[in-house]
């Protein structure tokens, strides 16, 4: 029964703003692939782009204790585009709230924004798998 309703959810988030913020996540990792020194941006990018496409029966858990290169590369990425990303977020989450419908669809989208401003150090799993279970962070 859980996962019908996560399949219902996430087709009516693709028709209302998942195919959207998709795109942006895309362009922002094309973007950040262009020079080799900002490919794990880019990286970072598509994977959250893959989350937001589908959100609904996955979560984001953090993958290790903070690093000196991952809380660097949060601060960079965070002033380059998860600043953007996350106004994308809020502005999407405000459209969907106007109806009954879709307000857990804006609540999913205000619970992104933490892996958007800050994705290194985080790792996006499936809600039934033991690691989802053990360590979550933010669930959708």
């Amino acid at each position: 029964m859980r996962s019908v309703i996560s399949l219902i959810l996430n087709i009516i988030w693709v028709l209302t703003a998942g195919w959207a913020l998709f795109l942006s996540y895309v362009l922002a990792g094309l973007l950040g692939c262009i020079l080799i020194v900002t490919i794990p941006f880019g990286l970072a990018s598509f994977r959250i782009a893959s989350f937001v496409l589908w959100p609904f029966g996955r979560e984001v858990v953090d993958r290790h204790r903070p690093t000196t290169g991952s809380t660097i590369g949060n601060v960079i990425w965070f002033l380059i585009a998860g600043l953007w990303l996350a106004i994308g977020h809020v502005v999407t989450a405000a459209a969907q709230a106007v109806t009954i419908i879709g307000l857990p669809l804006a609540w999913a989208n205000i619970k992104l924004i933490p892996v958007t401003c800050f994705p290194f150090g985080k790792e996006i799993v499936s809600s039934r798998s033991d690691r989802a279970r053990m360590l979550p962070t933010a669930r959708s």
